[in-house]
């Protein structure tokens, strides 16, 4: 199986490769087969924004009609759906960040113990510890075997879903904060209240490749109706809240600027920001964090790192300034010593979304402050378009959206607000 794709020039070879087979995508999809042929690999590259919604999207269109792509376009909007979702109901992130902390503490050890092994691939079902080990090895999992793992660990397993969605999170080298957490609700029927995806064998011999599913020891345990739904409490405030009033674009202003890179959005050269004149730029790997608050794979660390690495390097090019990678035990502080290093007065990003970079704004926020410095967050007017339209349930989003994106591709000369990956 090929690696992800994991720097912009990987991501838009990979994008290329794939667009001619987008219109596949609606009848394939489903199919898990070793190498994953029939979907695009790019879940990780658009996650970090390596390429970005937008430049898929107008790809897409300009390559196909959008009656042959719509399935293919679904699920690309689907990520900014779930992030518009969770920046309307930030408590649902707080809540599971908190429950998995409070159930490593509580649980009884032979419930973690349990949980453990199955996460190892050691649950005695054979098809299911199959996906944890390509999980664990590859940090990579077909969407359809996500679903049937998750299925198997709350439903089949008994496991809270709260563990389960860690164990992904962890090794998930596209995990997304957004993405994982409500996907992993789903599931268990707490995101659609009441409505669980329960696995299903007959599910998987129609979809799974004869060579990947040669091992077929206890298949009886999920075999169809044996599964029963295991429903498990929402401890998350589900309240709607407004959503932030980020700025759309950014007028230079006469004083030391520097960028600060993440990996919410690797390519701030690409969209609101290209035009920026930065002093310097930085992004920031905090391994401790990674390790002891996160608990991350090696494998999911290196991905981190890969791609602030290659973000750095375009940002160098690009802003023709010095860009450093740092590594830090505390962002914060060593986000504020470079802004004072630098002589900064003004600090200015793409706006993370809900996770662990928003999580440390308000101390970001705080510190720099104290300095005299000023810290500007900028948002994709896309994305600010399509969070406004996530506020119900998917489909009354994507009845909007593909109104938008219908009319955009009948208006190719402007596409407002979408680039291209220039990958045509």
């Amino acid at each position: 199986m090929k690696d992800a794709p994991l720097t912009r020039t990987d991501a838009l070879a990979a994008w290329q490769d794939f667009l001619p087979r987008a219109a596949d995508y609606a009848t394939m999809r489903n199919h898990v087969v070793i190498g994953h042929p029939h979907v695009s690999r790019l879940s990780a590259a658009i996650r970090y924004r390596l390429i970005t919604e937008d430049a898929v999207i107008k790809d897409s269109l300009l390559t196909h009609r959008f009656s042959k792509v719509e399935k293919w376009l679904q699920e690309v909007c689907w990520r900014r759906y779930w992030k518009g979702w969770l920046e309307l109901r930030p408590d649902v992130w707080t809540s599971w960040r908190r429950r998995v902390a409070e159930l490593r503490r509580n649980l009884p050890p032979e419930v973690l113990s349990k949980a453990d092994a199955v996460a190892a691939g050691q649950s005695g079902v054979a098809c299911m510890d199959a996906f944890a080990h390509e999980l664990i090895h590859t940090g990579y999992l077909h969407n359809h075997a996500r679903m049937w793992w998750a299925s198997f660990w709350i439903h089949a397993e008994k496991l809270p879903w709260e563990l389960g969605a860690d164990f992904f999170f962890r090794h998930l080298l596209d995990a997304d904060p957004a993405s994982n957490t409500l996907s992993w609700r789903w599931v268990a029927g707490l995101q659609t209240a009441g409505k669980t995806y329960l696995v299903r064998l007959s599910n998987l011999e129609k979809y799974v490749s004869a060579d990947q599913f040669k091992q077929t020891a206890g298949s009886e345990r999920i075999a169809d109706g044996v599964v029963t739904p295991f429903l498990q409490t929402d401890y998350a405030d589900r309240s709607k809240q407004s959503l932030p009033a980020y700025p759309v674009s950014y007028t230079q202003k006469n004083q030391r600027c520097g960028l600060w890179l993440h990996a919410d959005d690797s390519s701030p050269e690409i969209g609101p920001l290209q035009t920026l004149r930065p002093v310097a730029v930085a992004a920031f790997s905090n391994l401790s964090v990674y390790q002891n608050q996160y608990r991350l794979s090696d494998q999911r660390i290196a991905c981190l790192r890969k791609v602030l690495t290659d973000g750095i390097t375009r940002s160098e090019s690009h802003y023709a300034c010095p860009a450093t990678l740092i590594e830090s035990s505390d962002t914060v502080l060593s986000l504020s010593d470079w802004a004072q290093e630098q002589q900064l007065q003004e600090v200015v990003a793409m706006a993370p979304t809900v996770g662990p970079i928003h999580d440390l704004l308000p101390k970001i926020r705080h510190h720099l402050n104290h300095l005299g410095i000023q810290l500007t967050l900028i948002r994709r007017e896309s994305d600010t378009h399509a969070f406004a339209l996530a506020g119900a349930g998917f489909f009354p989003f994507w009845e909007k959206m593909s109104r938008h994106l219908q009319a955009t591709a009948n208006d190719q000369a402007h596409f407002p607000f979408f680039e291209t990956s220039h990958a045509l």
